[in-house]
């Protein structure tokens, strides 16, 4: 009889509770994580690209051209200014390097700017014992 006191007690327990209780599950993390797969190396059939990028300037493709104009002649003039156009990408480093190799000068400083057409403008400052209307006419410009 003790064994069905027992079973008595759950049954009355089942039906107060209800016996379709669910237990709650600990989660223990929010984030889903996808699983790792194999990772094939790429083989493609063509180049991508039909040539190769540039990585580095020269000497020649980093000053374009000297600029001619009558503000680029004044420039010169009075304040020992070159004026050239220069490659978009340069940098007045690199500019400076170059106009030092090309020409033979020694560079005190280098200014530069973008024009609206997208083309760089350097003014390269040659330094006081070189003269720049010497330079210029030994380039061309005058």
């Amino acid at each position: 009889m003790a064994g069905k006191k027992g079973e008595a007690k759950k049954t009355a327990k089942a039906i107060r509770k209800g016996d379709k209780q669910q237990k709650h599950k600990r989660v223990t993390s929010v984030r889903f994580r996808r699983p790792d797969t194999k990772v094939v190396s790429r083989t493609p059939k063509y180049a991508r690209k039909s040539l190769p990028g540039k990585t580095r300037l020269d000497k020649f493709s980093t000053i374009t051209m000297p600029l001619a104009t009558e503000k680029a002649l004044k420039t010169i003039e009075d304040h020992n200014t070159l004026v050239f156009l220069a490659h978009p990408m340069a940098n007045k480093k690199q500019i400076k390097d170059a106009a030092e190799k090309l020409y033979n000068i020694k560079v005190a400083k280098v200014n530069t700017l973008i024009r609206p057409d997208g083309k760089k403008k350097a003014f390269i400052k040659v330094s006081p014992e070189y003269e720049g209307l010497d330079i210029a006419n030994k380039i061309g410009i005058i």
